[in-house]
């Protein structure tokens, strides 16, 4: 535009005034050429009005051309300053560089006009005032931009940057501007989220090369000598050997209704595409015999996990919450190393109840192991494995403890033997309860007097003792037609059958006649000749302590004391929950950015008679030892890998693995 400014500054006076004032309108509203050329100058000429002067304009330009731009400022400055800084900074880029195209010129060139612009638009007085023309009102619309003219090849490189807004139809008609159209809406960027991870490619899956535990810094603790070719150690006696891992895989569904807990985590990582790669990448890698798995959702499990489970060598059982939810547990097991002897799916939730209104499940399954055909004739005893995913609401205690009442009850009765003791048992899951905390001392301890404990303190998550209301705990804690006793055993599990109870015969029934009781005469008999005079005379050698000695097997088996609750399981848990090597509480999982221990491996063992143990387990390795576990982590190495879920660990929680040993014995 600025080379049809001098153009028509060259016409007869009469056209002079005109043009400058449409022109340099023209210029500071709309027009900023950037980088321009001989050619740009040329095309500029595609943008003026086709009228007859359209030749004179050329002749005119070709003039100024061969005679140099002296005569043209001599010629422009005779004329009426319409904006004397803007036409001398303009005529002066001309007379800088006329026709040079190299970059340093174009470069000074696009700053100046811009410059100059800038200060054409920032002038307190509009050029139609200066003009003595009304001033023209400027309509906030869409932002202009130069479609470059299709009429002649030499044209095609014009193009204008859209600085203002184009006000009126009078500049709408101009010919000037018919090659003008509305540019689009800019449609504005999304910023692609910040990857946390520094040195690591987006998406990309830990290499194969590189041992998954070595990524997780992860380190296995051996509490034995390595097992032989067939799974069993020597030592005092042959082991059966076995591994069980304990995972919340985090169901895709859960985590996507509550999302602001992830937002520390790339979206692509949360992909459940991804997430299962991931998964059956670290199944596969610690590959263990026994598998409990907390938050599968249902469809992913059958489209996806226990088709894959299965190729891997798993027999899987499932379980999925009650009422509308989605997610479930599940427990899978190696056919080749165990034989399913029952499955017992538990349901927490029961009709009627406030205290059980709640949609938490777990699964008990009962385990033959099966030993190596070449042992000979060897025996070992059944198995025992709950999984559960408990209640985590940290302010309902009590609905805690009733779900783990119900659960204990469940494993006792699948655990309990002929002989009325129990087989090994293993209960493992996401128990919603922090080391320490009155839930878990009740697993560990098998008592707790519950009786005005708040509720919110059973589980230890959050603190809430600030709250003025508090709801606490009463006695009975479930009501007696649950048929649950305060023993965490099923009602029909604490009384003989009737197939089983003692049968008095007559010689049974005559060892009462010579009891110290039946010898001693009532206060206030009725002296009956024949009948009551005599007294019965003791045989000899006859104890006087017998009627005691046998009645007390007709007693209750141990007296309640209301507000407790017991179990006789004798659990402990495989990890001590604390970090000696860094002095740092162990971590299972990481809510907002917060890490606590929630998930566990209980086992039975033998009860502990010394009180001064310096280990953190209450009971030794009994039928059941612990051969080794895979280490947990603290926090502050969470948070170096960008906490949980990151691209390595694709749950909110850390996986626990154990091994285990049991004694084989002759039959």
């Amino acid at each position: 535009m600025i080379a049809s400014c001098l153009c028509y500054l060259l016409l007869p006076a009469t056209r002079l005034f005109r043009a400058l004032s449409d022109a340099f309108f023209t210029c500071r509203k709309n027009v900023l050429l950037a980088k321009s050329s001989s050619s740009q100058v040329e095309g500029d000429f595609a943008m003026a009005p086709r009228g007859p002067e359209q030749e004179e304009c050329e002749g005119l330009l070709q003039q100024w051309r061969e005679e140099g731009s002296s005569q043209v400022l001599s010629t422009a400055s005779e004329g009426p300053l319409v904006d004397k800084g803007l036409a001398q900074s303009s005529l002066a880029l001309l007379m800088d560089n006329p026709g040079e195209e190299n970059a340093a010129s174009e470069d000074k060139w696009s700053s100046r006009q811009l410059s100059d612009l800038r200060a054409a638009e920032n002038l307190d007085e509009p050029f139609p005032e200066m003009l003595g023309e009304e001033p023209l009102p400027e309509v906030e619309g869409p932002m202009w931009a130069a479609i470059p003219m299709q009429t002649d090849p030499q044209y095609a490189d014009c193009a204008v940057l859209p600085v203002g807004a184009l006000a009126t139809e009078q500049w709408e008609e101009d010919p000037a501007v018919l090659a003008w159209s509305i540019a689009p809406e800019p449609v504005p960027r999304e910023e692609a989220p910040i990857w946390p991870f520094e040195g690591l490619g987006q998406l990309q899956p830990p290499p194969m090369e590189i041992p998954y535990h070595e990524i997780l810094w992860r380190e296995w603790e051996d509490f034995s000598t390595q097992p032989d070719a067939q799974g069993l150690k020597a030592g005092d006696g042959p082991q059966f050997q076995f591994t069980l891992m304990s995972y919340n895989i985090l169901a895709q569904d859960l985590m996507q209704q509550s999302s602001e807990l992830y937002l520390h985590c790339h979206p692509d990582i949360l992909n459940w595409n991804y997430r299962f790669m991931n998964l059956m990448q670290e199944f596969q890698h610690w590959d263990p015999d026994i598998l409990c798995l907390q938050e599968v959702q249902e469809d992913h499990y059958w489209e996806q996990l226990e088709p894959s489970l299965r190729m891997m060598g798993f027999t899987c059982f499932y379980k999925r919450r009650t009422g509308c939810k989605t997610d479930g547990c599940a427990v899978c097991y190696k056919p080749t190393r165990f034989r399913l002897l029952c499955a017992s799916p538990v349901e927490y939730f029961r009709p009627g109840l406030e205290l059980l209104n709640r949609d938490n499940v777990g699964l008990v399954l009962l385990l033959q192991p099966l030993v190596p055909e070449g042992l000979g004739q060897v025996s070992v005893a059944p198995l025992c494995v709950a999984n559960t995913h408990i209640l985590y609401n940290p302010r309902r205690g009590d609905v805690k403890l009733a779900q783990m009442a119900i659960l204990l009850a469940e494993v006792d009765k699948v655990a309990r033997l002929s002989d009325g003791s129990h087989c090994p048992i293993i209960l493992c899951g996401d128990l919603n309860s922090v080391p320490d905390s009155p839930l878990y001392n009740f697993i560990r301890d098998g008592e707790l007097q519950y009786h005005g404990m708040p509720a919110w303190k059973v589980s230890g998550q959050e603190d809430f003792s600030h709250q003025l209301y508090q709801r606490k705990l009463q006695a009975p804690l479930w009501p007696s037609s649950l048929g649950i006793t305060d023993c965490c055993q099923y009602v029909s599990s604490c009384h003989p059958k009737r197939s089983e109870r003692r049968k008095y015969g007559r010689d049974f029934l005559l060892r009462f006649r010579f009891c110290g009781i039946a010898c001693q005469r009532p206060v206030g008999l009725v002296l009956m000749e024949g009948v009551t005079d005599t007294k019965p005379e003791r045989p000899a050698g006859w104890a006087e302590s017998v009627f005691e000695e046998d009645t007390s097997e007709l007693e209750p088996a141990s007296s309640r004391t209301v507000g407790t609750i017991q179990h006789c399981l004798h659990l402990t848990s495989v990890y001590t929950h604390f970090l000696p090597q860094r002095g740092r509480p162990e971590v299972t999982t990481m809510p907002l950015g917060l890490g606590m221990t929630v998930d566990y491996i209980f086992f039975s063992a033998e009860s502990c008679e010394n009180g001064n143990r310096t280990d953190h387990r209450l009971y030794p390795d009994g039928t059941l030892k612990l051969l080794g576990r895979l280490s947990l982590l603290s926090e502050e190495i969470l948070w170096a890998a960008n906490g949980l879920p990151n691209p390595f660990c694709s749950s909110d929680h850390l996986c626990l693995l154990a091994s285990f040993g049991m004694e084989v014995t002759a039959p």
